[in-house]
């Protein structure tokens, strides 16, 4: 095993326990459990709100599956540059949230409805 199906496993790792929280134990702080957000929970007063709520925590779980089964083939079928490539794309996602997540993120902090505890550090 190399460093690049290491990076791999560990990837598919985290992402199949958030998947396995966002399924199943959506009311969880850990992982990407959504009761970080205060919203989740006023969300249960008003049917269609949780009800989106609720759509939209599951089809982020399904995009996240799509991706570790994706991953999965590469660590399974693919060679050095092609795994290469998987892992500089994972590095890129997790960019992403710097790039668009994180901004929308931070004034909402400060505006409504997000856990203190949720993010460490801004």
């Amino acid at each position: 095993m190399n460093l690049l199906d290491l990076s791999i496993i560990l990837f598919v790792l985290l992402e199949t326990s958030n998947v396995l929280i966002l399924y199943f134990k959506p009311d969880s702080r850990k992982g990407n459990g959504v009761a970080v957000f205060n919203f989740w929970h006023d969300s249960k007063e008003n049917e269609n709100a949780h009800l989106f709520a609720q759509y939209m925590t599951n089809w982020v779980a399904g995009t996240k599956l799509i991706f570790i089964v994706l991953l999965l083939v590469i660590l399974f079928t693919a060679g050095p540059t092609t795994k290469l490539m998987a892992v500089i794309v994972m590095v890129l996602s997790i960019g992403t949230y710097y790039f668009r997540l994180h901004k929308l993120l931070k004034p909402w902090i400060k505006k409504i409805k997000l856990h203190p505890v949720a993010i460490l550090k801004h």
